[in-house]
Formats: structure tokens, C-alpha cells, sequence
């Protein structure tokens, strides 16, 4: 850890935080919620170490990056456009992306506007989806913590109950299950989970007290307009393929795959309709936070992957 170096960019009116260790092609990491830069901790030292420029920034309004303006103005579109700054900035033409969750989307979303600058692209636990009003899954329950979460101020008052180590800390134990995180209608979602519960054990109290001092600096405001309450947002472009080599790792008992038919979509090979050249890996054990959770095989997948394309 000591190796990655920290520094911040001027992008587009904010100062954003990015993290870096190594030489050679680029890969840039972009983390999904309730994570941060530092969830790559584990794949920035090993793809640096097998000869890559890993490169791991907090979105606008998360960790260490500043808050827009207006966060609930924030869009997806804003984050595929902070990253194209981003790469002319630091004069990387052709990048290698790995995307987690929600960050996953930001990924496919960059290479379907600027195909030009992707060299192969992966993601963890999320699949390439359509997007827009139409594409939202109609059959969940109404207490599913996106739907919860979508909702102005609900989030925020839940959320308020409690101290933001208690909130990332009850988040990161939700999300490690294999259901999707439900409340009843005399519940918040906060309240689904017992104070008495532990950590997962591959989480320490150091990555949790990590995690929670970035969210105090940050708050939610921007997590919660991005993904949440942007989510309906469209791609904006026409071909809805994706060009480029893909690799989709995700863990057989992650609780997304029961999101919107995913397991059916990925498995029956649906998800290569839109994305042609499409390499599908399954971790039997993992949960939504496989690249902490099973590091060393994640890493494996990983630098095979980034290699066999990098130096195509």
C-alpha cells in the first residue's frame, strides 16, 4: 500500500482524487458503492507488479474527489465525461478498464461513446445492462433497497440514525449476502441488519475505519444521485454493442445475480448480444465484493486477461 502514490487532478472544475502505482498500459479501476479507490487496494499492487499502470480514481463527490456543485444533478454521463479528461490529462490514449458494481456501467458506458480510446474492458459483478425507463426490472419488491434508495430524502434519513462507520459497515454486510436486501414496510434498510453482526472475515476493522473516514469527508449525496436515483439514465448513443474484448467475473453467490433475471441473462449467454467478444468467469463462492473477498484468484483472471489483450 505504501507504494501507491496519491495526487489530485483538475477535471472539469473539481479537484479529483486518483491513486496510482506502476508502469506500462494503462488500467484504470473504477469502484462502485459504498466503495472507494481503495477497494482496488489488492489489484492496483498485483496488476503493477505484473508490468501495468494501474490507476484507481474516487468519482466526483466520493472519498477524496471534491463534491460538484449540485450533486443531485450529477449523471452518469458526468462520470464517462470525467473520464475522458481524465485519460487526455494524464496522456493515456488507449486504456485498459476494470469496473466494479455500478462502476461496471460507467465502463461499458465509456466504450460505447469513445470505442477509440478502449483497448478490452472487465467488470466485477455487474454485466453489460440497457439502460433507460424501460429497462428498469418491473417485478421487484417494493422494499428493495434501490427502489428505497431512489426515493428523495428516504436514504438520508435512514442513513442519518446512525454514525457513517455504522452505515458503510451495515452496507458491506447487506451487500456480502446472497439475497437481495429487502425491507419489510415497518422497516428501513438500515434496520435489516443486527448490530451484533461481524464483519465478513476478509473485511478488516482497518479497511472498515478506511472506508468510513473517506464517507465522512464525502458524505452520500453524490452516492446516493449516482448510481441510485440516475439510474434510469440512458447511454445516449444509437449501437448499444460494445466493440472491444470483455471479461465479466462475478461470484456465484452474489446477490445481483438475482437482480432483473441477471443469472438467466448471463448464463444462457444473452449478455453477448451486446457484448460479442465476452469471456464469463464464476467465482463458486463469491459474493458482490469477490476482488476483496477472493483477491489472489481475482488477480489471476485479472492479469491473464489485461495481458493476453494489452500485448495483442
Amino acid at each position: 500500500m505504501e507504494k501507491i502514490q496519491h495526487s489530485f487532478l483538475d477535471i472539469r472544475g473539481l479537484k479529483l482524487h486518483v491513486a496510482e502505482i506502476g508502469t506500462g498500459p494503462a488500467v484504470v479501476f473504477l469502484h462502485g458503492f459504498p466503495e472507494i479507490w481503495y477497494s482496488w487496494r489488492h489489484q492496483m499492487t498485483a496488476v503493477a507488479s505484473a508490468g501495468f499502470r494501474a490507476i484507481a480514481p474516487d468519482f466526483r463527490g466520493y472519498g477524496l474527489s471534491e463534491q460538484p456543485s449540485q450533486p443531485e444533478k450529477t449523471t452518469f454521463r458526468d462520470l464517462v465525461d470525467d473520464l475522458l479528461v481524465m485519460l487526455d490529462t494524464l496522456h493515456i490514449q488507449k486504456v485498459l478498464l476494470v469496473g466494479k458494481d455500478f462502476g461496471a456501467r460507467v465502463v461499458y458506458h465509456f466504450a460505447l461513446v469513445h470505442p477509440e480510446r478502449v483497448v478490452a474492458l472487465a467488470t466485477l459483478g455487474v454485466p453489460f445492462i440497457l439502460t433507460g425507463p424501460d429497462a428498469f426490472p418491473t417485478d421487484l419488491p417494493k422494499g428493495f433497497y434501490m427502489l428505497r434508495w431512489q426515493e428523495p430524502r428516504r436514504a438520508e434519513k435512514d442513513f442519518g440514525r446512525f454514525d457513517v462507520k455504522t452505515v458503510v459497515k451495515n452496507i458491506y454486510i447487506l451487500f456480502s449476502g446472497s439475497e437481495l436486501p429487502t425491507a419489510t414496510d415497518d422497516q428501513e434498510i438500515m434496520d435489516l441488519v443486527d448490530e451484533s453482526t461481524p464483519l465478513p472475515t476478509w473485511f478488516t476493522e482497518e479497511d472498515l475505519q478506511m472506508y468510513a473516514s473517506l464517507y465522512e469527508k464525502s458524505g452520500f449525496r453524490t452516492a446516493l444521485q449516482v448510481p441510485y436515483r440516475g439510474w434510469l439514465e440512458e447511454y445516449g448513443v444509437d449501437d448499444v454493442k460494445v466493440k472491444v474484448p470483455g471479461l465479466l467475473i462475478i461470484g456465484e453467490k452474489d446477490y445481483a445475480l438475482k437482480f432483473g433475471g441477471f443469472e438467466d441473462y448471463i448464463k444462457s449467454g444473452t449478455v453477448k448480444n451486446y457484448v460479442p467478444d465476452l469471456e464469463i468467469r464464476f467465482l463458486p463462492q463469491g459474493t458482490h465484493f469477490v476482488q476483496e473477498q477472493y483477491p489472489d484468484e481475482v488477480n489471476n483472471l485479472l492479469i491473464t486477461f489485461l495481458s493476453k489483450h494489452a500485448h495483442a
